[in-house]
């Protein structure tokens, strides 16, 4: 057991999926898995241990931002030895052409700002995916006929940010395609120990149209990543 989660050494699957929703972990779990099992419950970060065409995969609730997600990323790469971190979170995209409800496949990510925070170096330059992982997901995403693109994205630290969408000029300047906040945080860590790594994100809203999808139809929206994700966990 860790201070943050109650599983055991070997309740987790060499790769894990990282949804930052508690409800998003549950609904992946009892929709995708065969026979999961929770394995964590402590503070309300659910995790779920199950099998996908027969393969073993892991579900873990991260919650929002860096902090937060270094904490479980940290604790599965150290203490049970998790090979992949594959996180399934949502984004804003940050050009008109990436619409709602399609998946942004992060190539490269960079961070909002270089004065916010040095832990393994997260703002130190642009840190990318395992190529193969990034491969694999974005050949499977054209095979499966999923709307998708894959590129540059940002990570933020602050969601409510005094300065608004300005704040994300030179990030699209540079061509960058939607924001999140964790995806700088899995790339480095993994990257510290030496684990594989890949963000797959679905767009909830775009900063540039001001369109967002509604809440009550953000799980239905997340089958598309979920698949991809388990489909390329498996050949991982």
């Amino acid at each position: 057991m860790t201070p943050h989660n109650e599983a055991g050494r070997g309740d987790y699957a060499e790769t894990v999926l990282l949804p930052g929703d508690p409800e998003r972990a549950e609904w992946m779990a009892e929709t995708f898995l065969e026979a999961p099992r929770c394995v964590n419950r402590r503070r309300g970060a659910l995790g779920f241990t199950g099998l996908f065409q027969g393969r073993p995969v892991s579900i873990q609730t991260t919650g929002i931002g860096v902090s937060s997600f270094l904490i479980y990323a940290h604790e599965l790469l150290d203490f049970h030895r998790v090979k992949t971190l594959i996180r399934t979170g949502t984004c804003g995209a940050l050009t008109a052409e990436v619409g709602l409800r399609s998946l942004v496949i992060s190539q490269s990510v960079r961070g909002e700002s270089a004065g916010s925070g040095q832990v393994y170096g997260l703002y130190d330059a642009a840190a990318g995916p395992d190529p193969a992982l990034l491969a694999r997901a974005v050949a499977k995403a054209g095979e499966l006929g999923i709307e998708h693109y894959a590129g540059l994205t940002a990570c933020s630290d602050v969601f409510y940010h005094p300065e608004g969408r300005a704040r994300f000029a030179e990030a699209q300047a540079e061509g960058a395609l939607a924001v999140d906040m964790e995806t700088s945080a899995l790339y480095r860590i993994a990257s510290h120990f030496g684990a594989r790594a890949l963000s797959i994100l679905t767009v909830v809203d775009n900063v540039v149209t001001g369109e967002q999808t509604d809440y009550s139809e953000r799980q239905a929206l997340f089958t598309d990543m979920t698949r991809l994700a388990l489909d390329v966990a498996i050949e991982s």
